[in-house]
Protein backbone atom coordinates (compact mmCIF):
# COMPACT_ATOMS: atom_id res chain seq x y z
CA UNK A 1 0.00 0.00 0.00
CA UNK A 2 1.04 3.40 -0.97
CA UNK A 3 0.79 5.96 1.59
CA UNK A 4 -1.45 8.40 0.02
CA UNK A 5 -3.52 5.63 0.45
CA UNK A 6 -2.70 4.23 3.58
CA UNK A 7 -3.03 7.97 5.19
CA UNK A 8 -6.54 8.47 3.63
CA UNK A 9 -7.60 5.10 4.86
CA UNK A 10 -6.86 5.80 8.10
CA UNK A 11 -8.16 9.16 8.32
CA UNK A 12 -11.31 7.79 6.84
CA UNK A 13 -11.70 5.12 9.80
CA UNK A 14 -10.01 7.29 12.51
CA UNK A 15 -12.30 10.55 11.31
CA UNK A 16 -14.51 10.06 14.67
CA UNK A 17 -12.08 9.98 16.73
CA UNK A 18 -9.76 12.75 16.45
CA UNK A 19 -7.65 11.97 19.34
CA UNK A 20 -6.58 8.60 17.67
CA UNK A 21 -5.88 10.53 14.75
CA UNK A 22 -3.77 13.14 16.36
CA UNK A 23 -1.67 10.13 17.79
CA UNK A 24 -1.31 8.26 14.42
CA UNK A 25 -0.46 11.53 12.74
CA UNK A 26 2.66 11.96 15.14
CA UNK A 27 3.68 7.90 14.90
CA UNK A 28 3.97 8.76 11.18
CA UNK A 29 5.74 11.42 11.81
CA UNK A 30 8.45 9.67 13.92
CA UNK A 31 8.19 7.14 11.06
CA UNK A 32 9.27 9.74 9.05
CA UNK A 33 11.95 10.66 11.14
CA UNK A 34 13.62 7.24 11.98
CA UNK A 35 13.64 6.27 7.83
CA UNK A 36 16.64 7.44 7.06
CA UNK A 37 18.09 4.83 9.49
CA UNK A 38 15.92 2.33 7.93
CA UNK A 39 16.93 2.44 4.52
CA UNK A 40 14.85 0.80 1.87
CA UNK A 41 12.33 -0.46 5.34
CA UNK A 42 11.42 2.81 5.57
CA UNK A 43 8.77 3.43 3.38
CA UNK A 44 7.43 0.35 5.07
CA UNK A 45 7.72 1.24 8.66
CA UNK A 46 5.89 4.86 7.80
CA UNK A 47 3.11 3.15 5.75
CA UNK A 48 2.61 0.97 8.85
CA UNK A 49 2.75 4.12 11.01
CA UNK A 50 -0.55 6.03 9.99
CA UNK A 51 -2.39 2.19 9.93
CA UNK A 52 -1.09 1.23 13.14
CA UNK A 53 -4.05 2.07 15.38
CA UNK A 54 -6.91 1.01 12.66
CA UNK A 55 -8.18 -1.53 14.77
CA UNK A 56 -9.85 0.81 17.18
CA UNK A 57 -12.47 2.23 13.99
CA UNK A 58 -15.51 0.26 14.24
CA UNK A 59 -15.51 -1.25 10.77
CA UNK A 60 -12.27 -2.90 11.94
CA UNK A 61 -13.28 -4.17 14.77
CA UNK A 62 -13.59 -8.37 15.35
CA UNK A 63 -12.04 -9.78 18.63
CA UNK A 64 -11.80 -6.43 20.08
CA UNK A 65 -7.52 -6.78 20.17
CA UNK A 66 -6.78 -3.33 17.62
CA UNK A 67 -3.56 -4.48 16.58
CA UNK A 68 -4.51 -7.90 14.98
CA UNK A 69 -8.09 -6.25 13.80
CA UNK A 70 -5.92 -3.45 12.01
CA UNK A 71 -3.55 -5.93 11.17
CA UNK A 72 -7.13 -8.42 9.89
CA UNK A 73 -8.81 -5.60 8.26
CA UNK A 74 -5.55 -4.52 5.94
CA UNK A 75 -5.16 -8.06 5.01
CA UNK A 76 -9.26 -7.80 3.55
CA UNK A 77 -8.31 -5.12 1.80
CA UNK A 78 -4.93 -6.57 0.06
CA UNK A 79 -2.08 -4.94 1.61
CA UNK A 80 1.39 -6.27 1.39
CA UNK A 81 2.11 -8.99 4.21
CA UNK A 82 4.94 -6.83 5.95
CA UNK A 83 2.49 -3.52 6.63
CA UNK A 84 -0.14 -6.23 8.23
CA UNK A 85 3.02 -7.45 10.54
CA UNK A 86 4.09 -4.61 11.89
CA UNK A 87 0.34 -3.29 12.63
CA UNK A 88 -0.45 -6.65 14.06
CA UNK A 89 2.53 -7.13 16.38
CA UNK A 90 3.30 -3.21 17.55
CA UNK A 91 4.22 -2.47 20.62
CA UNK A 92 2.31 -4.57 23.46
CA UNK A 93 0.48 -7.02 21.11
CA UNK A 94 1.76 -9.98 21.66
CA UNK A 95 1.26 -9.85 26.08
CA UNK A 96 -2.23 -8.82 25.61
CA UNK A 97 -3.24 -10.93 22.64
CA UNK A 98 -1.80 -13.92 25.20
CA UNK A 99 -3.75 -12.45 28.17
CA UNK A 100 -6.85 -12.42 25.67
CA UNK A 101 -6.40 -15.70 24.14
CA UNK A 102 -5.49 -14.47 20.95
CA UNK A 103 -2.38 -15.85 20.46
CA UNK A 104 -3.69 -18.29 17.56
CA UNK A 105 -5.01 -15.17 16.04
CA UNK A 106 -1.57 -13.18 15.89
CA UNK A 107 0.33 -16.02 14.59
CA UNK A 108 -1.61 -15.99 11.86
CA UNK A 109 0.98 -12.77 10.41
CA UNK A 110 4.23 -13.41 10.47
CA UNK A 111 6.37 -11.87 13.42
CA UNK A 112 8.45 -8.50 11.52
CA UNK A 113 12.01 -8.72 11.32
CA UNK A 114 13.01 -7.23 15.25
CA UNK A 115 14.31 -3.80 13.80
CA UNK A 116 11.38 -3.15 12.42
CA UNK A 117 9.31 -4.03 15.15
CA UNK A 118 11.48 -1.74 17.24
CA UNK A 119 11.20 0.72 15.12
CA UNK A 120 6.97 1.14 14.97
CA UNK A 121 6.99 0.55 18.84
CA UNK A 122 9.45 3.56 19.47
CA UNK A 123 6.97 5.58 17.40
CA UNK A 124 3.84 4.82 19.26
CA UNK A 125 5.84 4.89 22.75
CA UNK A 126 6.93 8.66 21.38
CA UNK A 127 3.56 9.94 20.63
CA UNK A 128 0.96 11.07 23.21
CA UNK A 129 -2.78 10.15 22.75
CA UNK A 130 -2.72 13.61 22.03
CA UNK A 131 -0.23 13.70 19.20
CA UNK A 132 2.29 15.37 21.50
CA UNK A 133 5.81 13.79 21.66
CA UNK A 134 6.40 12.34 24.93
CA UNK A 135 9.47 9.80 26.05
CA UNK A 136 8.47 6.15 26.18
CA UNK A 137 8.49 5.50 30.26
CA UNK A 138 6.04 8.65 30.74
CA UNK A 139 4.06 7.20 27.66
CA UNK A 140 3.78 3.96 29.16
CA UNK A 141 3.24 5.48 32.49
CA UNK A 142 -0.16 7.23 31.22
CA UNK A 143 -1.37 4.03 29.38
CA UNK A 144 -1.32 2.07 33.13
CA UNK A 145 -3.02 5.22 34.50
CA UNK A 146 -5.18 5.15 31.89
CA UNK A 147 -6.50 1.45 32.09
CA UNK A 148 -7.29 0.18 35.90
CA UNK A 149 -4.91 -2.81 37.12
CA UNK A 150 -7.70 -4.92 36.20
CA UNK A 151 -7.45 -4.11 32.68
CA UNK A 152 -5.97 -6.56 30.17
CA UNK A 153 -4.19 -3.47 28.39
CA UNK A 154 -2.72 -2.64 31.94
CA UNK A 155 -1.59 -6.60 32.97
CA UNK A 156 0.22 -6.17 29.41
CA UNK A 157 1.96 -3.10 29.67
CA UNK A 158 2.75 -4.32 32.80
CA UNK A 159 4.64 -7.14 31.60
CA UNK A 160 5.80 -5.74 28.68
CA UNK A 161 7.49 -3.02 29.93
CA UNK A 162 11.40 -4.04 30.19
CA UNK A 163 11.33 -5.12 26.35
CA UNK A 164 9.26 -2.00 25.22
CA UNK A 165 11.90 0.31 27.02
CA UNK A 166 14.46 -1.83 25.56
CA UNK A 167 13.17 -1.44 22.17
CA UNK A 168 12.79 1.87 22.51
CA UNK A 169 16.69 2.30 24.22
CA UNK A 170 17.54 0.78 20.86
CA UNK A 171 16.45 3.23 18.62
CA UNK A 172 17.19 5.87 20.71
CA UNK A 173 20.96 4.62 20.47
CA UNK A 174 20.57 4.47 16.50
CA UNK A 175 19.42 7.32 16.19
CA UNK A 176 22.56 8.87 18.13
CA UNK A 177 24.32 7.12 14.72
CA UNK A 178 22.11 10.14 12.96
CA UNK A 179 22.68 13.28 14.18
CA UNK A 180 21.35 15.21 10.97
CA UNK A 181 17.88 13.86 11.58
CA UNK A 182 15.49 16.28 14.20
CA UNK A 183 15.85 14.86 17.63
CA UNK A 184 12.75 16.72 18.84
CA UNK A 185 10.56 15.04 16.64
CA UNK A 186 10.26 18.23 14.54
CA UNK A 187 9.51 16.48 10.84
CA UNK A 188 6.04 17.78 9.92
CA UNK A 189 3.63 14.50 8.72
CA UNK A 190 1.87 16.26 5.76
CA UNK A 191 -1.13 14.75 4.25
CA UNK A 192 0.78 13.17 1.01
Amino acid sequence: MHLNLAYLTAEALLAGQPQRWAHSQRVLQQAQRLAPMLGSDGDLVIVSAILHDIGYAEPAVDTGQHMIDGARYLARLGTDAAICSLVAYHSSSAWEAEELGLADALADFRPPPPPLLDAITFCDLTSAPDGSLVEAGPRLDEVLQRYGPDHVVHRAVSAARPTLLAMAERIERRLTRFPDQPMNGSASARNP
